[in-house]
């Protein structure tokens, strides 16, 4: 007889969702910098891998200007599933436990079929923006061996070009906030309550409703901070996207009951 301690049922289930003011934002950010503190090691080699990697994107894409923005558009859209491994740091470090890097990494094994499938998602999604960006700046002209501070001066002194670029940032604007909206607490939820992909996306909608001015604040720090990394070559980032990702998870806990 099915019972509702079935993993199955328990999954499916919606969880209650809070209310929470803006002013959390700041607690997070200090819990987020007290998790680097208390698993340093573990936590800077995700950073040291965002950066790294990150690096290595961009340099690659450098002379291709809608790959660039199309890696860069990526690197946001693809950060909360990369970030699993510094949300399970978060959980275990609250259980009492001080993990390594390696126990870290069996958070994708838990719900694996889920965060997959998230993983899936946000991947597509991405896909679909560049393939946009390459159709769009391709209209704009040939973009083959010019670089991205070449493209963008000739693309704003043409003013031919306000309109598009204009409709380019608005519709990549549409798509990241509702990208954000169905992921922001998506992940954490099938870490911490093994939540299916359904069920996860749901409760991050009611979650982005309940709370649309908090969220969009800490949207806004996530892309200023993460700009800020960026404009060190990203090696920034290797402080910067711990502390944002175990941010994340106590945002998680604070939102969802």
């Amino acid at each position: 007889m099915n019972t509702s301690s079935d993993p199955l049922s328990q999954s499916a289930i919606a969880p209650s969702i809070r209310r929470v003011p803006a002013g959390r934002i700041v607690t997070w950010l200090q819990a987020g910098w007290h998790d680097v503190l208390a698993n340093p090691i573990p936590s800077l080699a995700y950073g040291l891998l965002f950066g790294i990697g990150g690096d290595l994107i961009l340099l690659a894409s450098l002379g291709r200007p809608h790959l660039f923005t199309a890696a860069l558009s990526g690197f946001f859209l693809l950060a909360p599933l990369l970030a699993v491994g510094l949300y399970e740091l978060s959980r275990q470090h609250a259980a009492g436990t001080k993990p390594t890097f390696i126990d870290s990494l069996r958070a994708f094994r838990g719900n694996g079929r889920s965060i997959a499938l998230f993983g899936l998602a946000l991947g597509t999604v991405t896909l679909i923006w560049e393939r946009a960006s390459s159709i769009g700046f391709g209209l704009l002209g040939g973009t083959s061996g010019v670089n991205v501070k070449q493209f963008l001066s000739q693309a704003i002194a043409n003013s031919d070009n306000s309109l598009f670029l204009i409709l380019w940032f608005v519709l990549g604007g549409m798509l990241a906030l509702v990208t954000y909206a169905l992921g922001v607490v998506t992940a954490p939820l099938m870490l911490d309550r093994d939540a299916n992909f359904a069920t996860a996306t749901l409760a991050s909608l009611k979650a982005f409703a309940a709370n649309t001015v908090t969220l969009l604040i800490w949207a806004a720090t996530i892309v200023v901070l993460t700009v800020l990394g960026f404009a060190t070559l990203l090696f920034g980032l290797v402080i910067i996207m711990p502390v944002l990702g175990h941010a994340s998870w106590h945002a998680y806990r604070d939102l969802v009951e």
